[in-house]
């Protein structure tokens, strides 16, 4: 049976909005996996380590029949196909595939944790998934997405961009 799934996208590193967008298109390419929805694209600022180019992000809708272990396996390697190599904790990165709901799965396994712990805090994440899903209420909260980013203070930014393709 097929849930829905919701998935951050990021990327600062070499042209990132294209990085976004074959990682679109890889994901939509894999079996189990049916894109139904996808937000603006979003230049935002970094968080954590603010020395370093300001990222692309963007929110995907999902379909897919992949358990969350599942998914977020497909999803890593669709990063480790693209080139990425992790480094430090909140750094630049050529490719960033969060899973952040899985339906409405509370999990906290080793190297899962859903719903994703940090969204209630980043709103490169709040401000794309609300157009798509700003009615998507949080599990473990129980308030609507559009409701958390209302919440946040306006920096760090998230400025939606043209999508030129």
């Amino acid at each position: 049976m097929s849930k829905t799934a919701y998935i951050g996208i990021g990327s600062n590193l070499g042209n990132p909005l294209k990085n976004c967008k074959e990682a679109i298109g890889r994901l939509s390419a894999r079996k189990g996996i049916t894109l139904t929805a996808r937000s603006s694209f979003y230049k935002t600022e970094p968080v954590g380590i603010t020395d370093q180019d300001w990222f692309v992000n963007a929110v995907v809708e999902v379909r897919t029949t992949l358990d969350p272990p599942a998914l977020l396996e497909a999803l890593l390697e669709i990063e480790r196909g693209m080139g990425r190599i992790r480094g430090k904790k909140w750094g630049p990165r050529l490719i960033d595939l969060d899973l952040l709901f899985h339906a409405d799965a509370v999990l906290d396994l080793p190297g899962l944790t859903l719903p994703h712990p940090e969204i209630p805090r980043r709103r490169f994440i709040l401000a794309p998934m609300s157009e798509i899903a700003g009615g998507f209420q949080h599990p473990v909260l129980k308030r609507t997405v559009n409701d958390l980013l209302a919440e946040l203070p306006e920096s760090p930014h998230a400025i939606r961009i043209a999508d030129l393709s």
